[in-house]
């Protein structure tokens, strides 16, 4: 028990220990927000990598999510005059539902049936972002009202770097704790065989949904993250390409690793804004780069290194 109770609290420390010794080591409010833009990728990516790395699902159509969570903090404060916060908790709810109510059926489906299903979720809440132009400003986007708390305004680099990074820590605090729960032992349960898992007793169905909706809840947060640390949103944050990303962060971290999770947010964030200065042979050594890893470390950075040390230890 008290193992257990080490590690719940080992990753969100790790994460925290990382988020504040990166505050020192940084050296401009430009880093700073590079790193805000990690944290808020790595907390969609912890969702997930919840479904994904832990339940077995797979879904290409997460950036609907992030999107529909960006949305509503640049919506509902311009529509409505609410206030960010409680848009950004307001997409959040939204999200849920919408992934309860479609999460059923989708997830009836497996392999590249729910790979596809899912696809076409994400691209048709793309399409209507893209086409409601009178509400979302279509292909050219919309500004975010700034967010401000008790009179006092919301804004700079190392502001929501603090703020992205806590929420990051608690979003990871969260997920360490459903995964040592009895519903990560369901969600284990059910990656491995869904067969066994239901002669188990394991009430297969209810369990998919359930990590569908917290995966989306997720995502909803880290998109209104976003919105509000750019003071701006497009339809991009819903895209298929974005979908991809997402799912890419997830596979080179390391499938089933929270800490994988920061990994592989920070690789596909950071890698990009170092390769810019080779100009036209940016996106080739990206994905050279990406090849590389996945070759070298089949399990992702984080699980391939710790087996490694594993190994090296014995």
């Amino acid at each position: 028990m008290q193992a257990l109770f080490s590690h719940r609290l080992a990753v969100p420390l790790v994460i925290a220990a990382l988020v504040v010794a990166l505050s020192f080591a940084l050296p401009s409010s430009f880093y700073l927000r590079v790193a805000a833009l990690v944290w808020i990728s790595a907390l969609a990516v912890i969702g997930l990598n919840l479904l994904m790395g832990y339940a077995g699902q797979v879904s290409l159509g997460h950036a609907g999510f992030f999107g529909l969570g960006a949305y509503a903090v640049a919506v509902l404060p311009a529509q409505f005059s609410l206030h960010p916060l409680l848009a950004a908790l307001a997409g959040a709810l939204v999200c849920g539902l919408i992934a309860f109510a479609v999460g059923r059926p989708i997830l009836k489906l497996k392999g590249h049936y729910l790979a596809v299903a899912t696809l076409g979720f994400g691209i048709l809440i793309a399409m209507a972002i893209s086409n409601e132009s009178w509400l979302t400003g279509g292909p050219d986007g919309m500004p975010v009202s700034r967010m401000t708390l008790f009179g006092w305004r919301v804004r700079g680099a190392e502001t929501w770097y603090w703020i992205t990074g806590g929420l990051l820590v608690v979003g990871a605090w969260i997920a360490v704790n459903l995964v040592a729960s009895p519903t990560g032992r369901a969600l284990r349960a059910l990656h491995d065989s869904e067969v066994a898992a239901r002669v188990a007793g394991i009430d297969v169905a209810r369990y998919k949904v359930r990590v569908f909706v917290i995966s989306a809840v997720y995502a909803s947060v880290a998109g209104s993250s976003l919105a509000l640390v750019n003071g701006f949103v497009t339809p991009e944050t819903a895209n298929f390409l974005h979908s991809i990303e997402l799912v890419t962060m997830v596979v080179v971290g390391g499938m089933g690793s929270i800490l994988g999770s920061v990994a592989g947010a920070a690789i596909l964030v950071v890698l990009p804004q170092l390769l810019t200065t080779f100009h036209e042979y940016e996106h080739m050594l990206l994905g050279l780069m990406m090849m590389v890893i996945m070759i070298v470390l089949r399990s992702g950075i984080v699980p391939s290194l710790a087996a490694l040390f594993q190994r090296r230890r014995k």
